[in-house]
């Protein structure tokens, strides 16, 4: 079995309340105060702006993006007074060593989006035809402002995931295929209505849960969570920067539109897929990417 020294260093602080009661209440916790922030949030949006508040739903413009993303602030605001609350511990004992920390983010991040720029030119994923690009400076303008939601929305989502949920269960069990799955079947299942159909949202399911193993494993081999929020910066990043389709969710700080798909008609795809692999293949090699970059 691995052996994860780092991980049993980022784990320590969890150790004085690892209960699975204790981990059940904090889990119950996050959940229902980050809903409520949500729908408080979306209650004023729709009562005081209207307009906006279909704007931010549709998330096709970039204002509507950058809002969203921020949005999850209310998550990892809530991750740490549920923490503190229920745990007694502090902010710092989620993140880990903070010279570990920020060096493995900016490594992680660099090391991800180089990999994820060679593949965008290198492999054939798009074509010309009928591509509308951004204007380039008004994309550029927005950029510092796009990367720090993501750097928010991913960073809140580590930090529940791969520090909070991980953590805690590392802390009650030491086989990492415990620790290493129940938070990222959690983290899964949250992806399930991104897809339009059951076999789309399952296989994006799948391709999550993949994704956060990949991310959880890289935690236990830095001892923080700054390598997993590079990884996942780069890869959201990457997702909702440079291409997207024109009128779609998400496409709003995209730099390339393409034009909206025709509706599919016939059985539904295959769950397991060739796409899926080469998907899933592209998560191994940015995991690979970040694991050669914050080798020390």
């Amino acid at each position: 079995m691995l052996s994860y020294p780092q991980h049993d260093r980022f784990v320590d602080p969890a150790r004085r309340s690892s209960g699975l009661n204790h981990t059940l209440v904090g889990f119950v916790a996050i959940e229902f105060f980050y809903a409520i922030c949500r729908h408080a949030t979306d209650y004023v949006i729709v009562q005081t702006l209207p307009d906006l508040s279909e704007e931010i739903l549709s998330r096709v413009t970039a204002r509507a993006m950058i809002i969203d993303l921020f949005a999850f602030l209310f998550l990892g605001l809530t991750v740490i007074w549920v923490v503190w609350r229920t745990h007694n511990r502090g902010p710092a004992t989620l993140f880990g060593p903070a010279s570990l920390f920020w060096s493995d983010l900016l490594r992680a991040s660099l090391g991800a989006g180089a990999l994820f720029l060679v593949l965008e030119f290198v492999l054939p994923w798009w074509r010309a035809d009928h591509v509308d690009m951004q204007p380039l400076q008004a994309w550029a303008a927005t950029l510092p402002l796009a990367l720090m939601a993501l750097l928010i929305q991913t960073g809140a989502e580590e930090l529940f995931y791969r520090g909070y949920l991980q953590q805690q269960f590392a802390a009650r069990f030491s086989n990492p295929l415990v620790w290493m799955t129940l938070p990222n079947l959690i983290f899964a299942a949250v992806h399930w209505y991104n897809g339009s159909g059951f076999a789309d949202s399952a296989t994006y399911v799948l391709w999550a849960f993949c994704f956060g193993v990949a991310a959880s494993d890289l935690v236990a081999r830095s001892g923080s969570i700054g390598a997993a929020i590079g990884f996942h910066l780069a890869n959201n990043a990457y997702a909702f920067l440079m291409v997207g389709e024109r009128g779609a969710p998400d496409s709003g700080l995209a730099l390339f539109l393409y034009p909206p798909l025709p509706a599919f008609e016939g059985p539904e795809p295959p769950i397991l897929s060739m796409a899926l692999a080469v998907d899933l293949m592209v998560i191994v090699l940015a995991w690979l990417a970040v694991r050669v970059a914050i080798r020390r």
